[in-house]
């Protein structure tokens, strides 16, 4: 089957985040793209998503986000099932999450992170210690 424009610039972007590549990553955002890791507030612009976006980058030693489900909706929407895995002090730190991504060509106008935050903490916790 045949993927979309859409779907791959969401498999790109993913890409920039295995490859740990923050500037490439940054690259798909703009001063009106919109991140709402849903558990967290919400944040526009191209600064503010590098202020979040930092954190996660800084969280460990590589990245995998490992993707289960893509799938694009009627209005153009990508729809993510992943597994986003962290290692970090020798451990790999996973998280669960269903992301939705809104596109304007090479642009990600909206997108929309949803986790369970008493796990991410939880789990977390387990591994830092």
């Amino acid at each position: 089957m045949a993927m979309s424009a859409n779907i791959d610039v969401v498999q790109d972007f993913i890409a920039a985040w295995n490859a740990q590549d923050f500037e490439r990553m940054l690259g798909f955002f703009d001063d009106t793209s919109f991140y709402h890791n849903i558990p967290m507030d919400p944040v526009t612009g191209k600064d503010a998503i590098r202020g979040i976006l930092e954190g996660f980058f800084n969280m460990g030693q590589e990245i995998d986000w490992v993707v289960h489900s893509i799938a694009e909706a009627a209005d153009g929407t990508v729809l993510t099932e992943r597994t986003d895995r962290f290692l970090m002090n020798g451990n790999w730190f996973e998280l669960r999450v269903m992301g939705a991504f809104e596109l304007d060509g090479t642009t990600i106008r909206a997108w929309r992170d949803y986790f369970c935050m008493k796990r991410f903490e939880t789990d977390l916790a387990a591994v830092n210690a």
